[in-house]
């Protein structure tokens, strides 16, 4: 064994190579020379590494096997690493910082050495767990251990269990010497030349240290420094403990009265047989005892923990112990006992808790995942820190670091649960809870799973949850959709034996043998089945892959899904892939009309059959395989190209959002169609067009006739128009034809032809004035808008700057280079400046002008050229855009501008649309109301000049000419007298009034959602439906007119569809045709998971409250429907789930549509992205999704869908542009007052005025004194003592932690994080120091498992940051403090500084995040009440619709109820027909 070396290597590099010979970490002979070679090879001298370079290409060119090349490699480094001996002489005592609680006296060493050679003969026992006495020794040990040396009787040769029982069968033998304690709690293996390894091990130590000591003395101070940090501290050999650890103890010693396990087992007072052989053989089990007062030390005296992976490792443990009879249930030391644990040792008890805590945590964890499948990492922590440990043990509260600490057992237990449970039930192990706890922790899983085959065994018995969700209530047509697709479905994947398991083939489990017992392996032709299954051993279910495939399919981004399909018009790109047919064509009419070649008739026959205009026709496809194509004739005419008609095409529904799930006799009408020649036409089929009964609103829930027309190949149905560019489905538009041409009206024509008149920027009304170069007018329209002069307009960032240079904020660096990488060990990590949560790149929002001329350039023949239409514009500044910068921003109100008589010339194609400024003093309101009543309303009161940078009255010609309020003067620059939109803006108030909506909240949470559209003046919620307590209190105490249910909602709908007007409580129900507005956001227990539908996961679903949710559409068939959910909502199942949804809305009669809207763009400093699907009932105007109004970060707006390779966005125009500039956590919460970690006070005073436009708008018009659950968790010492050690500064987060030593507020002392491996990613530090915490930092080549010796708690840095970081993004933001110029994460459901939002610091406060920042990171007014304690009030802000998004989605609701209102009102002359077509056309 080399302890000494002729190559000069580092300290740490001697140390591993002595691991490696002494024991090598179990590693195999092939593992060990390959880290060996890695660890030396830098070092060795050119010729040795010329004769390696040479033996490896010998290898590669298979010149030498690889036998051959580690045989000569050995040799090689053998010779290189020649040992050098060393001296015998010398006693070894408190090497390497070992001491025994202080250090022997010499009269303790003679004693040990003479007590050595008087018991030099006795043999040493076999058995691990001894009763009260020291262990025995081996043959020629030269030194006592610690623990034997404190034993104060005098001990002579001691009889073993063998010797005693000297006729014990070979097979008793090798049970005992591999003895099992009870439970298999302990296993101890004897192993031969132990202790002249020991001796040896402590005589290099020795030398090593003196070498090291005279070594340290020649060398500069610096590379002193660089060696002292580069050596890994000490390890025990056998327990692996640090020995320079001050939590690390030794054994006490025995009583003077113990006695020996051979002895203790043959007491009479314990004993149920004697010497007798014959009694003995016959014994079919160990005798088994109970013990108490127990420690468990190993060779060395360390006292050590039994459950670490020493036992696995065949370290020699010893037990010291009081036995009890069997029958002996008092744990108090007056008699004796056995192996069954009870009591430890007083000081042995802090070891023995940590394994009972670990049992309890697992216990606490399965329960909790069983009954909670889709809870959060941060749920589990609410309950692993709500949960009171039991009475009696040694530890007195869970915290996040008990979890992390225990968490591979944890998980084992966890794996140990899931196979234990059904196939086909879900495994708790990828739930995302889980999924993030094995990412956190670094968990290895399957690690123990191949050689235990078992339940866990726990103290208490593992509850199981076994009532599963309520069976949801559905009405018949929701059941039927449902049940038709997943019954082929289900069918199809059974016949192909569902999709087929795959392995990483690394675990352990994948490695292990199929089992020969489950239906898998039953199947499997070598077990004597038929093979078809072709489904792995369920036993072998690999673990890694199941994680996987869960987060996989959570994560699945837009941006990362396949390539994308143009959303083009799907109909035209197949235009030349039709068939022609082989038919006779002959006209029946006379033509009806001629245009130039053209001409026109109303009929045609075709093989016999007779078309007219009107008629429907199917159309070859060129690939067989494809549907036939349909349309409807809109014209028939004849030319040069010969017989032709005009197709208006049909969409099928696979053709749209659809997919699979739609009806395959349902079509769309799309605005799609061509000229064809009638030589394409296969056949005349025949469209019905099902338009909505007379009794649609009372027809819910009594559908029962899935079929709307027969199917016999030639008949369909339509009833919606689609828009396949942002998958709308609408009533199909009103369309007006006059008679004269009705032979060829075709609607699509009409429509696209508006569509681009729209589009197209076109002048109106030339001014008279006279101009040389340009000629001016009066009003410009683009895309549907009218622009005249004097009206403001919103222009992209990019179309004007302005004459003063903001100070914008820089792109700083937060990196620091001079960096002390000793105490700030883990900042390398952050190489890059991107914070999460930084609004650096956040775009401007968009410019406002004036108009003041809309003008052509005159050609040079004197005529304008209207293809460039150009506005002259005055620039309004915005408070950011003066010399004052951000700061002014923010202290006045986002809606404020400045006039400039600066002027620009900008293109009309440019403009973004249209607002309107007034000077304040002309308001007849007040400016709070007259900015609340509208998004796009701003106003100024002053005049900015760029030159003196200063503020000054407006001139009389910025006012407007609307000569309202105090009228201070005639505005100029307005059009010749013609009323101007600005004025048209200003009728709003007079619009009719808007009855609000009677709603109904499922799923209503505290009340997010209902107090939006509570804002927005749509709705007033009569009911709502929550079952968790505190929410629904949480809902009354906001909402007290409205009728809280706190029942499940499938029992409330049942009770409804069976006729009964009142609940159990007495609470009235509302009946059919009361609910106006239905809303909510069911959650998607159970199916949120694995990728694809199996029939357990489509059980879950047909179960789920998505199905509930969907069943109260169909019965109360509200005016508007709203469903909101998690952005993966669009994706969950590939889309599946959507898809269904949609289904049922469009069978019900409803129009539909779904987008992805992120709320940081509707005036909350959070990034929060939500799917929204809306509906709205036959007859209404379906909502488009609300323009957004702030600028937000771009990284967080990718709001597209893919669905079936199908890119789909929404209808916004804005895109990433906004009429405000975003809302920073600085807007959000500089004017609440400072607390503490763990402040609890409910009430308390603001401490100050609001200093931002939202503040203003947080706090509300109403005086306000009292600020409520301004209240903080209170994090536990060692979290607090972190959040205290992280920087101020923007972007700081747990890698700016210092490693050292601090003293907790409980009285305890963290320890300094302890880096033992060297990392293959990360290299050392610049100062030469290691950077790998776990065995498994080595890297691929020389992969090793991680070691549970390498784990440490109690440490600032946490260990498993460090540990799992280089596949984790360094885990940056854990820890993390908000930036006040930035935004919040997702606001969650319970603050955790390592929780999946880990960024929740306070900007400046050594504390987590309050419930009330929280709610206004939501858009709660500050008067919005929650309930329940601390953990309840967090989880209600975090699970809420943001009211500012609602608001806005309300908004867009209300538009279309005054469309509706003003179009019932309006009564129109020009004749318009609804496109209704039917058969009898």
């Amino acid at each position: 064994m080399p302890a000494n070396t002729f190559v000069s290597l580092p300290e740490d590099v001697r140390k591993r190579l002595q691991v490696l010979d002494k024991d090598g970490d179990a590693l195999s002979d092939e593992q060990r020379l390959k880290e060996k070679l890695s660890l030396v090879q830098e070092f060795l001298c050119a010729e040795a590494q010329d004769q390696l370079s040479s033996l490896e290409t010998k290898m590669k060119n298979e010149e030498l096997s690889v036998e051959g090349y580690l045989t000569k490699v050995k040799a090689l480094l053998g010779k290189e690493l020649c040992a050098n001996s060393f001296s015998e002489d010398g006693k070894v005592n408190g090497v390497n910082g070992f001491t025994e609680n202080g250090s022997h006296d010499e009269n303790g060493t003679e004693e040990t050495v003479m007590e050595t050679e008087e018991e030099g003969t006795s043999l040493k026992s076999p058995t691990a767990p001894r009763g009260r006495g020291r262990r025995n020794k081996a043959d020629g040990e030269p030194k006592r251990s610690p623990a034997s040396s404190r034993v104060t009787r005098n001990s002579g040769k001691q009889p073993t269990i063998v010797s005693m029982f000297s006729k014990v069968s070979s097979k008793r033998k090798s049970e005992e010497v591999n003895g099992e304690g009870v439970n298999g709690e302990v296993v101890e293996k004897s192993e031969e030349g132990d202790t002249e390894e020991e001796a040896r091990e402590e005589k290099r130590l020795k030398v090593e240290s003196d070498r090291k000591m005279s070594m340290d003395n020649t060398t500069s101070e610096k590379t002193k420094a660089a060696a002292t940090v580069k050596t890994p501290p000490p390890k025990c050999p056998d327990c692996r403990q640090y020995l320079d650890d001050s939590d690390l103890k030794f054994f006490q010693g025995d009583p003077d009265d113990a006695l020996d396990e051979p002895e203790m087992l043959t007491d009479e007072r314990l004993s149920l047989f004697d010497s007798n052989e014959d009694g003995f053989e016959s014994y079919e089990d160990l005798p088994q005892h109970k013990i108490t007062n127990f420690s468990i030390y190993d060779k060395r005296g360390h006292l050590c923990p039994f459950d670490s992976g020493l036992i696995e490792k065949n370290v020699e443990l010893y037990f010291s112990c009081v036995v009890k009879p069997i029958y002996d249930d008092n744990p108090c030391m007056d008699a004796f006992a056995d192996y069954i644990l009870m009591d430890p040792s007083e000081e042995y008890g802090p070891i023995f808790a940590l394994m009972q805590e670990k049992i309890y945590m697992s216990k606490i964890v399965v329960e909790f995942l069983q009954k909670n499948p889709d809870a959060t990492y941060e749920d589990l922590l609410n309950k692993i820190e709500t949960t009171v440990p039991p009475a009696g043990l040694n530890f007195n509260r869970f915290t996040e670091d008990t979890l992390l600490r225990h968490a591979q057992f944890v998980v084992e237990q966890v794996e140990s649960y899931d196979e234990a449970g059904d196939s086909d039930e879900q495994p708790i192990i990828v739930t995302p809870c889980m999924r993030d706890l094995i990412k956190l922790a670094g968990v290895t899983l399957g690690k123990r799973r191949a050689a235990r085959r078992q339940a866990i065994r726990h103290p208490t018995k593992i509850e199981k949850d076994s009532k599963g969700p309520t069976k949801a209530t559905t009405t018949k047509l929701v059941y039927q959709i449902f049940d038709t697709f997943f019954s082929d479905q289900i069918d199809q994947n059974d016949k192909e034996g569902g999709v087929k398991r795959q392995r990483c083939g690394v675990c352990e489990v994948c490695q292990a043998p199929d089992c020969g017992k489950c239906t898998a392996c039953k199947d499997m032709v070598k077990f004597g089945g038929s093979g078809r299954s072709k489904q792995a051993c369920q036993k072998r279910r690999c673990p890694n892959l199941a994680v996987k495939e869960a987060e996989d399919d959570e994560n699945m981004e837009e941006d990362d899904v396949l390539p994308l399909l143009k959303a083009s018009s799907k109909k035209m790109s197949e235009a030349k892939k039709k068939k022609q047919s082989q038919s006779k064509l002959s006209w029946v009419d006379e033509p009806v009309q001629r245009e130039g070649k053209k001409e026109y008739h109303m009929k045609v026959c075709i093989d016999n059959k007779i078309l007219e205009v009107g008629d429907f026709v199917s159309v070859s496809p060129d690939d067989p395989s494809h549907p036939l194509y349909l349309a409807r004739i809109t014209a028939l005419w004849e030319d040069n190209n010969g017989k032709m008609f005009h197709a208006h095409w049909f969409c099928r529904g696979t053709d749209t959002v659809l997919g699979e799930s739609s009806d395959p006799l349902e079509l769309f009408l799309v605005d799609e169609c061509e000229d064809m020649q009638l030589s394409y036409v296969k056949d005349k089929v025949n469209v019905l067009y099902k338009a909505p009964s007379n009794n649609w609103f009372m027809e819910g829930g009594m559908d029962d006739d899935m079929k709307v027309i027969e199917d016999d190949g030639k008949s369909f149905f339509y009833q919606l128009w689609y828009d396949s560019e942002f998958a709308r489905f609408e009533t199909p538009p009103k369309v007006g034809s006059s008679e004269d041409c009705k032979f060829k009206f075709c609607a699509s024509c009409a429509r696209n032809q508006e569509r681009d008149k729209q589009e197209t920027p076109r002048v109106l009304e030339p001014l008279e004035e006279e101009h040389e170069s340009k000629v001016l007018y009066g009003l410009a329209c683009l895309k549907g808008e009218q622009y005249r002069v004097g009206d403001s307009i919103y222009m992209l960032p990019e179309a004007f700057s302005f004459a003063v240079k903001a100070a914008s904020p820089v792109k700083r660096s937060h990196r620091k280079d001079d960096v002390d990488e000793e105490l700030y060990p883990e900042y390398y990590r952050k190489s890059s400046d991107y914070i999460k949560g930084s609004n650096l790149d956040a775009p401007e929002p968009f410019r406002v002008g004036r108009i003041k001329e809309i003008f052509c350039i005159k050609r040079s023949n004197g005529k304008p050229n209207q293809a460039e239409i150009k506005l002259r514009l005055y620039k309004f500044y915005r408070p950011e855009n003066t010399h004052k910068g951000q700061k002014a921003g923010y202290h006045t109100d986002i809606n404020q501008l400045y006039w400039s008589d600066e002027e620009v010339t900008v293109d009309l194609a440019d403009v973004q649309g249209r607002c309107r400024v007034e000077y304040g003093e002309d308001l007849t309101e007040s400016v709070q109301e007259y900015s609340n009543s509208c998004p796009d309303r701003f106003y100024f009161l002053e005049a900015y000049n760029a030159k003196t940078k200063s503020f000054e009255d407006p001139p009389n010609y910025a006012r407007s000419s609307a000569h309202r309020g105090k009228g201070k003067g005639k505005g100029k620059g307005k059009g010749k007298g013609k009323s101007s939109p600005q004025e048209q803006l200003d009728q709003e108030p007079q619009e009719p009034k808007v009855l609000k909506l009677r709603t109904l909240d499922v799923f209503s949470g505290c009340g997010g959602l209902s107090e939006g559209l509570h804002q927005a003046g749509i709705s007033e919620t009569l009911w709502a439906i929550e079952m968790w307590e505190p929410a629904a209190q949480a809902f009354r105490l906001n909402n007290p007119g409205t009728t809280v249910f706190t029942e499940d909602c499938n029992v409330l709908l049942k009770l409804v569809m069976s006729g009964e007007k009142t609940n159990s409580l007495g609470q009235k129900l509302p009946q059919k045709g009361d609910v106006e507005m239905l809303c909510g956001g069911p959650p998607c227990q159970g199916f949120s998971g694995m990728n694809r539908f199996n029939s357990r996961t489509y059980s879950k679903f047909k179960n789920s409250l998505v199905v509930s949710f969907l069943s109260y559409c169909d019965y109360y068939r509200p005016k508007f429907f709203l469903l909101e959910n998690v952005r993966n909502f669009v994706s969950f199942k590939r889309s599946m789930v959507l898809k269904l949804t949609l289904r049922c809305l469009v069978r019900m009669g409803y129009q539909c549509t779904f987008g992805v809207l992120q709320a940081g763009q509707y005036g909350v400093a959070q990034t929060r992205r939500r799917a929204i699907i809306l509906a709205a009932a036959p007859g209404e105007k379906l909502p488009h999704y609300p323009e957004p109004l702030h600028v937000f970060a771009p990284r967080a707006c990718s709001l597209s869908v893919v669905v079936d390779e199908k890119k789909y966005v929404s209808n916004v125009t804005r895109g990433n542009g906004g009429i405000y500039r975003t809302i920073t956590v600085r807007d959000t919460m500089s004017d609440l007052p400072e607390i503490r970690n763990g402040a609890s006070a409910l009430e308390i005073s603001y401490n100050g005025e609001p200093q931002s436009w939202f503040q203003r708008q947080i706090r509300g018009s109403q005086y306000q004194p009292i600020l409520r659950d301004h209240i903080c968790k209170d994090m536990s010492a060692l979290v607090a003592a972190r959040m205290r050690h992280v920087p101020l500064a923007p972007g700081s987060d747990w890698r700016d932690l210092p490693n050292i030593e601090v003293r907790l507020r409980d009285g305890t002392t963290t320890k300094k994080l302890r880096y033992t491996h060297l990392d293959k990613k990360n290299g050392r530090s610049s100062t030469g120091a290691l950077r790998g915490v776990c065995a498994c930092a080595a890297g691929k080549w020389l992969w090793k498992p991680c070691d549970p010796a390498d784990r440490q708690f109690n440490t600032l840095i946490p260990w498993c940051l460090p540990h799992t970081g280089n596949r984790h993004n360094h885990w940056a933001g854990l820890y993390g403090r908000l930036e006040w110029d930035g935004f919040f994460s997702t606001t969650v459901t319970n603050p955790e500084p390592m929780g999946k939002q880990g960024r929740v610091l306070h900007p400046e406060q050594h504390r987590v995040v309050s419930v009330r920042e929280c709610a206004r990171s939501q858009g709660f007014p500050d008067t919005y009440r929650f309930f329940g304690n601390i953990l309840d009030k967090h989880r209600q802000v975090g699970n809420a619709v943001p009211p500012p998004l609602a608001k806005a989605i309300g908004l867009e609701v209300k538009k279309c109820v005054l469309e509706k209102t003003k179009e019932n009102v309006q009564v129109s002359s020009d004749p318009v027909k609804e496109e209704k077509l039917d058969m009898s056309d």
